[in-house]
């Protein structure tokens, strides 16, 4: 019977049972709408950024509360403009209504443009089949009197009132130069209007300020999650045995980071005692999710969660099976099933889908089993694929076709290729390569990439033993905590391995805020420690424009003597001193090898000659790529011939944006790599000025003709093999 639905097998069963005289009528009844109403899901509702068409409603599918599919392509699936005053709503609450039955939502009416304190209203909604919602704007200053002062209104939820049989909406309101609080009022019976005045339902006992509340029922206590700000910043709890009044603070943080959170969400798992909290960790853009039994202690389980979006402040809903099938119905299509290729082995960003061809491309990593692999595609009730499973893809293309119901099937032709690049897992830049003589491995340190304006501020290392299969390290310095005098923009790192008194020092050269700045570690994994000031803070004499970034590193194997080298519009070099964290700033020699050169040097060494190395164009430019020059001294005049591009975009197979690299020589061979970014492929050709901070690293092969000139790079996609 796997080809009929859970309630069309429900009645085949009971039928048969009726003819055995195993049931009677009314316990059959029962038993079939008992197990149609059972929870099979859950639904995600978000918004997805600050930008006025991502200030909307999103929703996203999930069978098991942990990997998550967008509908309607990640599109809103309600227009703002709509529903709301302002143009844009933000926070979105769902609740399933006491009847089991009828859905409720609660958003901020708020475009984030015209700023935090601009707000003075929200959205209420109504739905019975979460699809088509009523809608109603409830302004709170002009509703209720006494508000004249009032500069914000957040974050609403709902929660039933069991005593008084109504739906109370709680959020907060901040007026004047007083902190944020969290208030209740009750809507009326339609859900149009708010009928009572608010009221403050939590009293902080710093008076500190409190935000995106959520309400939880458990063990027959009310638990009231909330972030804190001012006096510390976190989700805490608080809890009561009555739903308006007594609130107890637990002081403790709840979040299992040390990054700054916001917008908790708890939602119990189906078929399970246990909860999830989860909580939107904004300056890093992710989501983390945490399992509780007890709602006291927190594991994280982000290890087991997968998006194909990237949500912000939302809410979780466990939903039945017939209104999961609803939901694929409306919004989902055969396409949004191609694209839910979840196997660990496919790297996700750059999955290729062309409708017109009807044809999938799933790059997978090195080791891929082909002759046995399983996309993994999200099969939600409504969506039959064929064939499924595990299928043998080392000779070519599989014929797969979808049907979503109530629309005609569809096949795709289905590819499964090796992808060596990009190298790492995500979005990074800028990459600096080191080969350890201390732990004989390799390391990629690079910039932290996918933030909005280039606004990371963590670096992080990764470690291989042959170039293809790399090791995440994990954060190796965070500017907000581990550096003083600059907090914003983590761009272009370089590193120095040294031997200094018969020890392995690793000197790890950064750019922070448009500054160059130095750290230190015993490992080239880190933890750095940071010298504690900017290294390069000014411009050198006589250079008036471009920006203090871009640092690269170089020891002359001559010499010993070590060099650095920055800038954007010039390239700057001066020796470091020997403690290497300070440099002769009376050597400082500005060294641009021509009116194109943008940032980016790499400088090595190569059979008497030294390479200088450099991105020309724009990083948000496809045409962004690397030239080279070469000189008999670390310090120059750099020679640059006519044919002197060695890297640049290939059209054909969707690569642009290559450029700002570096080198690595294998040791003891001859035989050299070129590591650089990318925009991110398929999508960054179509992101205009976003391109240019969604990037992915990758190496390819770095050749040189007889005469020691550096031949033509070609950017692949297949990469490069493992090396020994």
């Amino acid at each position: 019977m796997k080809n009929f639905n859970i309630k069309t097998q429900l009645i085949i069963i009971t039928c048969l049972c009726i003819c055995m005289g195993l049931f009677s009528t009314k316990l059959i009844a029962q038993t079939i709408k008992t197990a149609t109403q059972k929870n099979a899901g859950y639904l995600f509702v978000y918004f997805t950024g600050n930008d006025k068409k991502e200030e909307a409603i999103h929703y996203a599918l999930s069978k098991n509360g942990y990997s998550f599919n967008a509908l309607n392509n990640d599109e809103p699936i309600i227009s703002s403009q709509k529903i709301s005053s302002t143009g844009g709503v933000r926070d979105p609450h769902i609740l399933r209504g006491a009847d089991g039955k009828t859905f409720y939502m609660v958003v901020t009416d708020m475009v984030s443009a015209k700023g935090w304190d601009s707000n003075r209203a929200m959205v209420l909604l109504k739905s019975k089949d979460l699809i088509n919602w009523s809608s109603s704007v409830v302004n709170i200053q002009n509703r209720f009197p006494g508000n004249e002062t009032l500069l914000r209104v957040w974050a609403p939820q709902t929660i039933y009132d069991n005593v008084k049989k109504k739906y109370m909406v709680y959020w907060s309101m901040k007026h004047g130069t007083a902190p944020d609080k969290i208030y209740y009022v009750y809507a009326n019976a339609d859900f149009t209007d708010l009928e009572t005045e608010p009221k403050q339902l939590f009293f902080s006992p710093t008076n500190g300020s409190c935000i995106d509340g959520d309400i939880i029922y458990h063990n027959g206590k009310y638990n009231l999650f909330f972030k804190t700000e001012g006096n510390g910043n976190g989700i805490k709890k608080a809890v009561s045995n009555k739903l308006t009044e007594g609130y107890k603070l637990e002081d403790k943080y709840l979040q299992q980071t040390t990054e700054a959170v916001e917008g908790a969400g708890v939602f119990k798992l189906n078929n399970s005692d246990d909860y999830i909290l989860m909580y939107d960790v904004y300056m890093k853009g992710k989501y983390q999710f945490t399992r509780s039994k007890d709602l006291k202690s927190f594991k994280v389980v982000d290890q087991d969660v997968s998006m194909d979006f990237h949500p912000r402040h939302g809410t979780v809903l466990p939903i039945t099976q017939a209104e999961m099938e609803r939901l694929v119905a409306k919004w989902y299509s055969a396409e949004s099933v191609l694209k839910s290729a979840k196997s660990k082995f496919i790297k996700q960003h750059n999955i290729v889908l062309e409708t017109s061809s009807k044809t999938l491309f799933l790059p997978v990593e090195y080791g891929t089993n082909l002759k046995a692999f399983d996309p993994e595609f999200a099969d939600y009730p409504g969506v039959m694929i064929a064939p499924k499973g595990k299928l043998d893809f080392s000779g070519g293309p599989k014929k797969i076709t979808i049907t979503v119901a109530g629309k005609q099937p569809v096949a795709y032709h289905v590819d499964v290729k090796v992808n060596n690049n990009p190298v790492l897992k995500g979005y990074y830049a800028d990459p600096e390569i080191l080969f350890s003589n201390k732990t004989k491995k390799y390391y990629l340190y690079p910039t932290s990439d996918g933030f909005t304006g280039w606004s990371g501020n963590y670096f992080k290392s990764f470690s291989s033993t042959d170039l293809v299969n790399w090791k995440d390290e994990g954060i190796i310095l965070d500017l907000p905590k581990d550096v003083s005098w600059a907090k914003r923009n983590a761009w272009a790192p370089t590193i120095a391995e040294k031997k200094l008194n018969g020890e392995y020092k690793y000197f790890y050269y950064f750019t922070a805020a448009q500054k160059v700045g130095v750290a230190v570690a015993d490992n080239p994994q880190g933890p750095f420690k940071d010298s504690g000031k900017a290294l390069i803070a000014t411009k050198p004499l006589g250079v008036k424009g471009g920006q203090e970034i871009d640092p690269d590193v170089f020891t002359d194997p001559k010499t010993g003597k070590s060099y650095l080298y920055w800038g954007n519009g010039y390239m700057a070099v001066a020796p470091l001193n020997p403690d290497m964290v300070s440099i002769d700033t009376n050597l400082i020699k500005v060294i641009t090898p021509g009116k194109d050169f943008r940032e980016g040097t790499e400088v090595f060494y190569r059979n008497g000659k030294y390479y200088f190395l450099w991105s020309e164009d724009d990083t948000r430019s496809e045409n962004y790529r690397v030239k080279y020059g070469t000189s008999d001294s670390p310090t120059g005049k750099i020679a640059v011939s006519e044919n002197n591009l060695i890297l640049a975009k290939d059209a054909q197979h969707g690569i642009y944006g290559t450029g700002h690299n570096s080198v690595i020589q294998i040791p003891g061979k001859d035989e050299w790599y070129i590591v650089y970014h990318r925009f991110t492929r398929p999508k960054g050709i179509t992101m205009g000025d976003a391109a240019g901070y969604n990037r992915e690293v990758c190496i390819d092969k770095l050749e040189f003709d007889a005469d020691g000139n550096i031949k033509k790079v070609t950017p692949t996609l297949k990469g490069i093999k493992p090396v020994k």
